[in-house]
């Protein structure tokens, strides 16, 4: 496997060799800093087992927040979690204040749902009334969540009930049936979650919305697919957010590993960037829905390595512009997908300068284009609005797969385009390859044989 070459990194008699976004722009500094949380420099240590927080099964809501509004109160610091089993509701944090579990230390999430307001949240593309989540951050400079603890969501009840409630109706949804997520951070900056274990998530494991300098470093995400599946716990979701490093995790999750969000429906496209001149005598008062969509840009996922779930890399369901998405240097085992764009019909959608390289691995499909239709709505809308994949490259790649080229054209919906794959050596039970799908289809150097 071709070896990728680092920017920022000194060579003897060479200058730095830049590392470049897809578009073609350079890579900041600030993607190569990696270092773990140093709690020394964050102010005074705060125990919790010195504020009636005990390793005793009981659930401990009320004192964990009086301890968060302790210390924010007192300028700041850090919250220590000790080797122990410590229960607990949501738990909503302040600017200044951190949360640190050491090795053997573990927060056990309610299965109670009772434990978990009922908040103004951002679910699956919309604004609207759901569970708050475990650890909840909104609004917040600097925050920080590290160490070598656990984070569980105990999600067993709430799956269990999720499928109990599939067998007598079919298409039950995450919004019919709400669980809490483990980790929500939302309108914030600069924030690392560093070397913990996320686990048993009862919802979506880590969410990210309306954020940017985000750092989720040295993470191991995990639920079970089997023997009980955990439905929908995707271990990293991506929603309206800049500048976004995730290296070094591993990722083994009952639904997507990596989805990037960001808005749903027929106008979505007018709340990037405040276009809402677009679409004259369209009153987009009346989508209060869409309030909070946007884009996303600049998003690096490297180093990692994946267990089973459902995509590696997955755009949508709900997401409207995606611009500079790298994956690179991952083992992969047991995917369903390596590359998911989900087409939605009822949204405008543009996907661009999205790069997967340096990967070995084996999966369902090497990449996978596809109308999703996951709460059709068009709202009115007489047309269909058209969407775009555009610049997607896709090299240095071993894999073994049962689909190589799984791609549904659907020309009065989508339009593909600048696709490059390059360098791959791949093993595939189905080989065909239509590269006329695509407009402007560039193929170097590519081995795809039966198995």
């Amino acid at each position: 496997m071709m070896a990728l070459t680092l920017g920022c990194v000194p060579s003897f008699g060479k200058k730095p060799v830049k590392d470049f976004w897809p578009d073609g722009t350079v890579i900041s500094s600030w993607f190569k800093q990696n270092d773990t949380v140093d709690i020394s420099s964050l102010g005074k240590q705060y125990r919790i087992t010195d504020y009636g927080i005990v390793n005793d099964g009981r659930i401990h809501t009320t004192e964990f927040q009086n301890l968060i509004n302790k210390v924010a109160n007192e300028g700041g610091g850090v919250i220590i979690v000790p080797e122990g089993t410590y229960h607990t509701g949501a738990l909503f944090f302040k600017q200044n204040v951190h949360l640190h579990i050491y090795t053997g230390g573990v927060i056990m999430g309610s299965d109670n749902p009772s434990d978990y307001p009922l908040v103004k949240t951002r679910i699956e593309g919309e604004t609207c009334l759901y569970y708050s989540a475990l650890i909840n951050a909104d609004g917040l400079d600097g925050f920080t969540i590290s160490g070598k603890g656990t984070i569980d969501g105990n999600g067993f009840t709430y799956w269990k009930h999720f499928w109990e409630r599939r067998t007598w109706n079919p298409k039950c949804t995450n919004k019919d049936e709400q669980r809490p997520r483990l980790v929500y951070i939302s309108n914030s900056k600069n924030v690392q979650i560093d070397g913990l274990n996320l686990q048993n998530s009862a919802f979506w494991t880590t969410h990210i919305y309306n954020s940017e300098n985000v750092k989720l470093l040295r993470l191991h995400i995990y639920s079970p697919a089997k023997p009980v599946k955990a439905p929908s716990t995707d271990a990293i979701d991506l929603d309206v957010v800049k500048n976004i490093l995730v290296k070094d995790c591993y990722m083994s999750v009952n639904d997507d590993a990596v989805a990037i969000k960001g808005g749903k429906g027929p106008y979505a496209d007018a709340f990037v960037g405040n276009n809402k001149d677009k679409y004259p005598g369209v009153n987009l008062d009346k989508f209060p829905e869409m309030q909070g969509d946007g884009g996303n840009e600049n998003i690096i996922i490297e180093d990692c390595e994946y267990g089973f779930c459902h995509g590696c890399l997955t755009l949508g369901s709900e997401s409207v512009y995606d611009h500079n998405i790298i994956l690179r240097r991952i083992k992969v085992n047991e995917a369903n997908n390596l590359l998911w764009l989900k087409m939605r019909p009822d949204t405008p959608q543009q996907y661009e300068y999205i790069t997967v390289e340096d990967i070995t691995g084996n999966g369902k499909n090497f990449i996978l284009v596809a109308p999703w239709t996951q709460f059709y709505d068009l709202k009115g809308r007489k047309d269909i609005p058209m969407s775009y994949s555009d610049h997607i490259t896709m090299r240095n790649i071993t894999f073994d797969c049962n689909v190589f080229f799984n791609v549904k054209p659907q020309e009065y919906q989508y339009h593909l385009s600048n696709f490059t794959f390059e360098n791959l050596n791949v093993k595939s039970n189905k080989t065909d390859f239509n590269s006329q799908f695509v407009e402007n289809f560039i193929i170097k150097n590519v081995s795809v044989v039966k198995k």
